[in-house]
C-alpha cells in the first residue's frame, strides 16, 4: 500500500471530495479551486453564493453552490459573446 505524500501542505483535496448538503467556506473554496481570501473579497460585492449560519459556522448549501456556478458560467458566456 502506497504511503501518502508528506508535503507539509494542508490536505484540501480531501475536502473537495465531500458530497454533503452544506459546505463550510473552506470546503466550498476547495471544491471550486478558489482561495478563501478571494471568497471574502468578493462576498460583499454579491459575487459569492448565499450563506447561512449554524451557531458560529458559516455554511453554503449545495443548491446555493450550484446556482453560484451557473451564474458565474452565464456571466462568462455573456461577457464572451459581447466581446
Amino acid at each position: 500500500m502506497a504511503r501518502p505524500e508528506v508535503t507539509g501542505r494542508k490536505q484540501i483535496h480531501n475536502l473537495a471530495q465531500v458530497d454533503a448538503d452544506a459546505y463550510s467556506v473552506d470546503e466550498f473554496c476547495a471544491r471550486n479551486r478558489i482561495s478563501t481570501q478571494l471568497f471574502y473579497k468578493l462576498r460583499p460585492l454579491g459575487l459569492m453564493p448565499a450563506t447561512f449560519n449554524v451557531g458560529t459556522r458559516v455554511l453554503i448549501s449545495r443548491e446555493a453552490a450550484v446556482a453560484w456556478r451557473r451564474a458565474r458560467e452565464d456571466a462568462a458566456q455573456t461577457a464572451n459573446s459581447a466581446a
